[in-house]
């Protein structure tokens, strides 16, 4: 186990500098310049334009540059941010909180609706069941957050007035345990519609798959109650492959909600990432990257290890 831990924390550490290299020289070569942002009086001088430059190390060629940033990060330096001049870990740890609140809901809420539902198809393959899972499971996959969003804010919001279409409390209300709810619904159900797409199809094809292995037939050949079968020998193999899914779908939950922070002012990493790549806010870029390339490297290494539990046959 700790040699196949130790694996498993060294091929992190290239994919790790490819994913934060290949962000900063993208930046960097995308159209306009922070100075554009930070200098903004049409009249300034090119020696104070210069001077600026040089302040911030933008006068070297892109790969300086990183490897200057990536000097600082290895001194557990994220930098200041060219916009705000505050702390970009500051600003990491103020965001990072709404943001971990709407990516575990709607993860939450995409388990609770999904697992039942492709466990019930599997177990019925063929049936209403099974048509209406698999429905559901194509119209979550390939609707896109944006749309759904727009969507549910014209339908539940504006016309049926039911839920606040931005913000995670009122602007001038109480900012209790009530308005977050009230304000999280939304968000957190336009995050989970896609995931609830490929967890449908993930759980009936794995249960499916275990109700037709061997170890099945042998335990009803032998007389076993249907429910013990079901609770103790097929669900906890169809849900293996839940876990592997997750893990692949954690890039992808991240990316959403950059999408769906924007469109409902959530004020997490998305929508500062949003406001950070129209200034070219490189340190705030590249402290989001950092975070949640890390965040995406911890969670996958942990759902290894929980496939591993869940499931006795793998041996790491």
């Amino acid at each position: 186990m700790l040699k196949y831990s130790l694996k498993r924390a060294i091929s992190l550490i290239p994919s790790f500098f490819i994913i934060t290299m290949l962000v900063y020289v993208i930046s960097s070569i995308a159209g306009g310049s922070p100075l554009e942002m930070i200098l903004q009086d049409p009249f300034i001088s090119a020696e104070e334009v210069a001077r600026k430059s040089a302040e911030l190390g933008l006068d070297k060629p892109v790969l300086i540059q990183y490897f200057n940033w990536l000097g600082e990060l290895l001194k557990g330096n994220l930098g200041v941010s060219y916009r705000t001049y505050v702390p970009v870990a500051k600003m990491i740890s103020e965001a990072v909180g709404p943001t971990l609140i709407l990516t575990m809901t709607s993860t939450l809420l995409a388990l609770l609706f999904a697992i039942p539902l492709g466990l019930m198809a599997g177990y019925k393959p063929y049936s209403a069941w099974d048509y209406v899972s698999s429905a559901l499971s194509y119209i979550g996959a390939s609707m896109p957050n944006f749309f759904a969003a727009l969507l549910l804010i014209f339908v539940v919001s504006l016309k049926l007035n039911w839920l606040p279409t931005s913000g995670m409390y009122d602007s001038f209300g109480e900012q209790s345990f009530r308005e977050l709810v009230r304000h999280i619904i939304l968000p957190a159900v336009v995050l989970s519609i896609q995931q609830v797409g490929s967890l449908i199809r993930q759980t009936r094809a794995g249960m499916v798959e275990v109700l037709q292995s061997e170890y099945i037939r042998t335990a009803r050949a032998q007389g076993i109650r249907e429910k013990r079968i079901l609770v103790q020998y097929a669900l906890r193999n169809a849900l293996a492959p839940i876990i592997t899914i997750l893990g692949m779908q954690l890039p992808f939950i991240v990316g959403g909600a950059v999408v769906t922070e924007q469109i409902f002012s959530w004020p997490g990493l998305g929508s500062m990432m949003v406001r950070a790549i129209g200034a070219r806010d490189y340190p705030v870029i590249m402290g989001i990257t950092v975070f949640i390339a890390v965040a995406v490297f911890i969670g996958n290494f942990i759902i290894d290890l929980l496939f591993g539990i869940i499931n006795p046959r793998v041996r790491y």
